[in-house]
């Protein structure tokens, strides 16, 4: 199991630079790719993204930058420094702002800066970089895969515990049903009814009950939950697969506590729904 979580940072060196790579991942419905690259790597975005396509869903942060050295220094572009100028001093005048750090501010400015090597890259050089966006994307894999083992984890201690409290419903059910009996003599008590149809009174008490039984409903959230389990420790990429098995094991407890007619069952499948909604805060995260 695998979680949408992920983060890695690597960096090479090819000619006349460092390339800095860093990819985040978060959780998303499908995979979305945001990938801002410098100038020389734009020949190669589709190459890019197919490398990334590996990482299957979730939001995919990527940022590679450059670092250039001396012979390949970023020099200031006067024209646009003395155009950035001349506007901020004519805004300044006019809002009688006496400022004297404009030129600073301008400076600072990263479309002030032009590097001097626009050239792509070579066979070579390209060779590299995508060597260390693989090995990238083989760390963000390998954050994923502990992410996911803890998120399993927290998904065996609560479904474990989903389990135990449909193991202690069968302890209230005789009571449940001896209450239903009482309460339909009563019932016919109350009506004032001298004499009682045996073989109906017989049938209104097994038609009560049957729509009372849970039994149907317990053996499939069982199996739902038996499900989900061998789906976690089984299966790859089971994130919507488990969302789904959890929506079937909230439409069986749900049916339980519906036909509960009992305080105590209806404490459990409080608990149930308590420990269910535990997971599926969490499910949304997995790939």
């Amino acid at each position: 199991m695998k979680s949408m979580t992920g983060f890695a940072k690597k960096q090479c060196t090819i000619t006349n630079r460092k390339i800095n790579i860093e990819i985040k991942t978060l959780n998303s419905k499908a995979l979305d790719l945001i990938v801002k690259a410098p100038a020389i790597l734009h020949s190669h975005d589709i190459e890019i993204r197919n490398l990334l396509n590996q990482l299957e869903r979730g939001k995919v942060e990527v940022l590679i930058t450059e670092e250039s050295d001396a012979a390949c220094a970023s020099q200031i572009n006067q024209t646009l420094v003395a155009q950035r100028y001349q506007e901020l001093s004519q805004l300044a005048d006019r809002l009688n702002c006496s400022d004297k750090h404009i030129f600073e501010t301008i400076i600072s400015l990263p479309d002030v800066w032009e590097t001097q090597s626009t050239e792509e890259l070579s066979d070579d050089d390209w060779q590299l970089v995508e060597q260390t966006l693989q090995e990238a994307i083989a760390e963000v894999d390998k954050t994923r895969l502990h992410e996911g083992e803890i998120l399993q984890q927290d998904f065996v201690k609560h479904v474990d515990l989903i389990e135990k409290k449909l193991a202690e419903i069968p302890q209230y059910e005789t009571e449940r049903i001896d209450t239903a009996k009482e309460r339909i003599r009563k019932y016919y008590a109350e009506s004032a009814i001298k004499e009682i149809d045996q073989n109906r009174f017989e049938q209104e008490l097994i038609y009560y009950l049957e729509k009372l039984d849970i039994t149907e409903e317990k053996i499939r959230l069982q199996k739902h939950i038996d499900y989900f389990r061998h789906t976690m420790q089984n299966e790859e990429g089971s994130g919507k697969k488990l969302g789904f098995i959890a929506q079937e094991m909230g439409r069986e407890i749900n049916t339980t506590g519906s036909k509960a007619n009992h305080v105590e069952i209806q404490k459990i499948v409080v608990q149930m729904k308590d420990e269910l909604e535990k997971i599926k805060e969490q499910l949304g995260n997995i790939l």
